[in-house]
């Protein structure tokens, strides 16, 4: 069952739960259709089928995500949410790693709703 995201600052709480139990489709039931998000690696992505894509290579790395945030700063229906991450995945030759990082992410309010549509875990480097 969706629930719905009544509160902007819901939104990384449910990242972090759709992305640590390998739910691709209920992460990206958290963006907009036509959401961009900067990648790790720094490549600009945008639409669920990237997202699809960029999430299922996550989740098949064995990821853990732990998500602390820091600010939600809200301005009628839009929201800059500013979290602290940190995430444990394993590369391809089998080496755990754990890269942090702060976002900087943000988020609109549709019909009553909050999603994101731009997603930036570099922050500002």
């Amino acid at each position: 069952m969706e629930i719905r995201i009544t509160e902007a600052a819901q939104l990384p709480v449910l990242f972090q739960q759709r992305l640590n139990s390998g739910d691709v489709e209920g992460l990206l039931a958290l963006f907009t259709p036509d959401a961009t998000m900067r990648t790790t690696t720094g490549a600009m992505i945008t639409g669920h089928a990237a997202l699809h894509q960029e999430f299922t290579e996550t989740v098949s790395a064995a990821a853990e995500l732990v998500n602390r945030s820091r600010h939600t700063l809200l301005s009628a229906d839009t929201a800059l949410l500013v979290t602290d991450w940190t995430l444990h995945l394993t590369t391809p030759d089998g080496t755990r790693i754990s890269p942090t990082g702060t976002t900087a992410n943000i988020a609109v309010r549709t019909a009553g709703e909050w999603r994101f549509t731009l997603l930036n875990p570099l922050g500002i480097s």
